[in-house]
């Protein structure tokens, strides 16, 4: 089949996840398809990893994005019914592409990353195929409500809900949309009864994660947390780890450390760093920081998608305490591949307990690596999806 695929970001260097699941799909379902790829970039900088997607793709063509601060963008969401996020990739330049690009050749399915890319998408009897990462009203929404101040939360609710209106409405312009997690597509459905989706998780490169890990034989113990502090529930994550599940961590265990691995780290994020506690953005293989900690600890509240780093953890073989939210989209138990509190204090239990027990410790890295390969490996993820681009796509 001959695809146009729409994504909001390069995907690649791999640095986020949206990156991470577009590049390992783009690299499976080349295998089988003809893939056109246009794509927002940031900076000019990144035309130079366009001959990596070149491996995949028949073609790759990039858009400069506008600044989110512009004052375009401010205007455009002040005074219209598009919400900020819509605002920052409304692109006149792309429209114009798609409709050059869709007029001089026959494409059997159009691949959107995102419902805030289909505003350039524009009017075509080729089939739509959106990929909801995550649900970005519910994002956005979980923030504002904790907005103190009542002039600005007013403005941002107003603009959640006109989030909330264009997600919806573009959910309903697509032929199928895809949903990351069984949690997301019931809110799609509640939303929208007759919506047409299907779940397509993120997944690992197992292979790629996986390496014979030593275990940790002395006394000193290292938990971690990897997140981009782009995405505000990292750093909001990182807040609660530090300010309530820590405390109880190191009143139990004396020679701990936490680490903090992570891009773009916030000013409040940076001023964390303590004898205890290391601020670190200088890892330049993600893979040295799982084989050189103990367990992945994750407080997430903000609902939405998979997280990659629960996946990474689960293949390279740490042990993952998390939330009920932060498993979302992650087929795994509870007490079998993973720990999952809801609570600080039955987070730090929960820590406290992997590593006093070794064995339960190792019975379950065992079982959440077994879980990675056989349910979460790059290749099985993508021939599902290359089912859906048939169903959608096929009879064009």
């Amino acid at each position: 089949m001959k695809i146009l695929m729409l994504t909001p970001y390069l995907p690649y260097p791999l640095m986020s996840g949206g990156q991470i699941r577009s590049y390992n799909l783009l690299k499976n379902l080349a295998k089988k398809h003809e893939i056109t790829l246009f794509s927002f970039i940031r900076k000019d900088e990144e035309k130079k990893y366009i001959p990596e997607l070149l491996k995949f793709c028949k073609r790759v063509e990039v858009f400069k994005r506008r600044p989110a601060w512009s004052y375009k963008n401010i205007i455009l969401a002040g005074l219209t019914l598009y919400p900020f996020l819509v605002s920052i990739y409304l692109s006149f330049k792309l429209r114009k592409a798609i409709k050059n690009e869709l007029e001089k050749e026959k494409y059997d399915l159009i691949h959107a990353e995102t419902f805030y890319v289909m505003p350039n998408i524009p009017k075509t009897k080729v089939p739509i195929l959106l990929v909801e990462q995550t649900i970005e009203y519910i994002v956005y929404q979980h923030f504002v409500e904790n907005i103190k101040f009542p002039p600005l939360k007013w403005i941002l609710e107003i603009d959640v809900a006109k989030i909330r209106h264009w997600e919806k409405h573009y959910w309903q312009k697509a032929e199928m949309v895809i949903a990351m997690s069984e949690a997301d597509k019931k809110i799609m459905l509640s939303l929208v009864p007759d919506l047409k989706t299907e779940i397509i998780p993120n997944g690992v490169d197992f292979n790629f994660f996986y390496k014979s890990k030593e275990q940790n034989t002395s006394n000193s113990s290292t938990i971690l947390f990897v997140g981009n502090f782009k995405w505000l529930q990292n750093r909001e994550a990182v807040i609660t780890l530090v300010n309530e599940v820590w405390p109880h961590i190191v009143k139990s265990i004396t020679d701990v450390k936490l680490w903090i691995v992570g891009q773009n780290p916030t000013p409040d994020i940076t001023e964390l760093s303590s004898e205890k506690i290391v601020i670190d953005q200088t890892v330049d293989d993600i893979r040295r920081a799982y084989l050189n900690s103990d367990v992945l600890l994750a407080p997430i509240k903000g609902s939405g998608g998979t997280r990659f780093k629960i996946l990474e953890a689960m293949a390279s073989g740490i042990p993952v305490v998390t939330t009920s939210i932060g498993i979302e989209g992650i087929d795994a138990e509870n007490e079998k591949e993973v720990l999952i509190r809801d609570d600080s204090k039955g987070l730090a239990d929960a820590v406290i307990k992997l590593l006093r027990d070794r064995f339960f410790y190792r019975d379950l890295t065992g079982r959440a690596r077994n879980l990675t390969k056989e349910k979460y490996n790059w290749e099985s993820i993508g021939a599902k999806l290359d089912k859906i681009y048939e169903d959608v796509g096929g009879g064009n």
